[in-house]
């Protein structure tokens, strides 16, 4: 029988009758408006709240059980979502596949999805690189998972560097095949979710030759099991690469290939053709071939700052019902909430959910704006979405790896228990900042891309929107008279960021004209290079949320609504400019009382939100089955749930452990 009331703690009770703004406007408002926020609690409903709460606890299962309970718990999200497909929207996609691993039903799979790469990634891959007849062929039996399909391009000994991969496609002009090969061991295939046992195709990501000559890297749909037996075919070794910090049931994989031969049709071929007579048609853009990545790398923002958002909602909670150390000697002890300190830990990291979320929106509607324009054969803005898509996945999944620490953090000793979902939370924080692009690389790419920017900008050429605040920077190097103004705070981090380009592009320079090549000069560039391109990022986050807070989107939020969001805004603003304040100083004259009013600002700000805090992490709208957590819940009865969490333990089945009379009495009862 549970120990758990049903009421809810008084704490939190208390907490929500005292905040100053519609909890339900700010959820629609996060949630993209009324209709979608319905769909959403209908979707949990439907999809969690008969779910088995045993289903949480996989951390007590071994790795053959954790993925096999991976996979039913799969097959039952994907038979939930078919069956609501078919009653709500026969013949669609938009709920099947579609949500199979949206936010909404991440507690249905609560060890991880061997089947999100494959449905988001190696589909999407098939249809913006392959032919149209392709997607017939591979896509639309991938959408409908009659494939299972793994996207294989980091091998053992070669990440990032695509153009070090060693797997080879050579073609046989006699058999109108191209036959793969892994020839070493650090050529092998690692990672790929999915690939160990549960997909049978793979996109492969290999160097084309032809007669020997490189041709640069193609995709190839390439079989891995027989549909059948589900065995590997000949010349497929492939396996599941074992235990990982996160991501327990996702089943990534190995592969070597040797002499595997597959049809030449089975190279994507919408941008570069081989054809029959083995003439190479070159892609207009190259780059093309990793468009998928970008597509991949927007949808990480997105699930990484929802990871930050309900370590924050788990940390707040808890830290509203938490009771220690009282302020004053002789007062009772206060929430936990109530020490300055800890605000300071918990605030800022709600605050930087909300801005990265945001600024996921925006770069979807660029990443839309350009497959449309690929689509008409123009491909002006890929270099843009390219270094959007790069910068964005290195600050988001900084943040959310280092947020998530600092909330484990802020619930003390409580935090560490696996039942609190912190450990999860921050391991698969932590595995985004080297998948899909290992962060230090992606910001060396967006250092590339302002290299090329920079130039522009001085000659007074015209710039793509993310850069284009630098033909401004570099006129007005500095702000006459400072205000403290959002306006002032968004224009110091834009004139800093235009300044350490600057001085990356001119040591740059400098070390070419001294003798040194282009890689090396690159290289000794590369910490000045990183700097400036976390600075232009950042530039692009704070314009977002500002333009969100303070634009023609305000005008459909209440007053009390906006005022919460302003805080929040100044929040992110000060806490910001005071996190680069060493950049700052570099190019704006701050006195001591500028400085000061900062902090006072942050404070005061601090304050605040501390009114709101619960009901802000409310409108986040987490399902409890979503956070599984026994600190964040809704009823916030965290002792009871910590406790009951602890009886369930499977070392707590027997009163005496088996090992206890096999092995520990003897030994103590020994003269040893």
């Amino acid at each position: 029988m549970s120990i758990i009331p049903k009421t809810v703690h008084p704490d939190l009770q208390k907490e929500r009758y005292n905040a100053s703004f519609d909890v339900e406007e700010f959820a629609m408002w996060w949630h993209g408006g009324e209709e979608k926020l319905k769909f959403k609690r209908f979707l949990e409903s439907y999809v969690l709240d008969d779910l088995d709460e045993n289903a949480f606890r996989f951390q007590n299962l071994s790795h053959e059980d954790i993925y096999n309970s991976a996979v039913n718990d799969f097959i039952r999200l994907a038979t939930k979502l078919r069956e609501l497909q078919e009653k709500l929207k026969p013949g669609g996609t938009d709920i099947w596949p579609a949500y199979h691993s949206e936010p909404e039903v991440w507690g249905a799979i609560p060890a991880g999805n061997m089947f999100s790469v494959h449905l988001e990634m190696v589909v999407d891959c098939i249809r913006q690189q392959g032919t149209d007849e392709q997607f017939q062929k591979f896509g639309v039996p991938s959408q409908k998972l009659q494939i299972g399909g793994a996207y294989a391009q980091t091998e053992l000994g070669h990440g990032t560097f695509v153009r070090g991969l060693e797997t080879r496609a050579d073609f046989d002009r006699d058999t109108d095949e191209f036959v793969l090969n892994t020839p070493t061991i650090t050529a092998y295939k690692w990672w790929p979710g999915g690939l160990g046992h549960s997909a049978n195709y793979c996109i492969v990501a290999a160097n084309l030759y032809i007669d020997n000559e490189p041709k640069g890297l193609a995709m190839f749909m390439v079989p891995l099991r027989d549909m059948e037996t589900h065995m590997p075919l000949p010349g497929i070794d492939v396996g599941d690469i074992g235990k990982r910090m996160g991501f327990a049931g996702v089943n990534n994989g190995f592969l070597g290939l040797k002499d595997v031969r597959i049809p030449r049709t089975n190279m994507l071929m919408r941008h570069s053709q081989v054809h029959r007579d083995g003439t190479f048609v070159q892609s207009p853009v190259p780059v093309l071939t990793y468009f998928t990545m970008v597509f991949v790398r927007c949808l990480i923002v997105r699930n990484m700052s929802t990871l930050l958002s309900i370590a924050a909602t788990i940390a707040t909670r808890y830290s509203a019902v938490r009771r220690q150390s009282p302020i004053n000697p002789n007062d009772p002890e206060p929430q936990i909430i109530d020490h300055v300190t800890q605000q300071k830990k918990l605030f800022p990291e709600i605050a930087n959910s909300i801005a990265y979320k945001l600024a996921t929106t925006e770069v979807k509607k660029l990443y839309g704006q350009t497959s449309e324009d690929i689509k008409r054969g123009e491909f002006g803005r890929l270099p843009e979405m390219h270094a959007l898509s790069c910068i964005l996945k290195v600050l988001c999944t900084t943040a959310s790896m280092t947020g998530i620490e600092t909330l484990r953090l802020a619930c003390g000793g409580h935090g560490y228990l696996v039942s609190s979902n912190m450990s999860n939370l921050y391991a698969d924080a932590a595995a985004s900042c080297t998948y899909e692009g290992e962060n230090t690389v992606l910001l060396l790419q967006v250092g590339r891309f302002l290299m090329k920017s920079y130039p522009r900008a001085m000659a007074g050429k015209e710039l793509v929107p993310t850069v284009a605040y630098l033909s401004e920077a570099i006129k007005h190097r500095t702000i006459e008279k400072w205000t403290g103004s959002w306006q002032d705070i968004i224009k110091a981090l834009q004139i800093s960021a235009a300044n350490k380009i600057s001085i990356a592009y001119e040591n740059l320079t400098a070390r070419r004209k001294a003798g040194q090549t282009e890689g090396e000069a690159a290289n000794n560039t590369g910490i000045e290079l990183t700097q400036a391109a976390e600075l232009h990022g950042i530039c692009f986050v704070v314009s977002t949320f500002f333009e969100e807070v303070k634009g023609p989107n305000s005008e459909k939020r209440s007053p009390a609504l906006n005022k919460v969001l302003e805080d929040l805004l100044e929040l992110f603003l000060v806490s910001t400019a005071l996190k680069y304040m060493h950049e700052i100083l570099r190019v704006i004259e701050l006195s001591d009382d500028n400085l000061r009013s900062l902090q006072e600002r942050l404070e005061n700000v601090l304050k605040f939100v501390r009114l709101n805090a619960v009901a802000i992490c409310d409108g986040f709208d987490y399902h409890d089955k979503t956070l599984k957590s026994t600190l964040g819940c809704y009823d916030g009865n965290v002792y009871e749930r910590i406790f009951e969490e602890a009886k369930r333990s499977p070392l707590n089945k027997k009163p005496v452990p088996e090992v206890i009379h096999t092995h520990l009495k003897p030994f103590m009862k020994s003269n040893l």
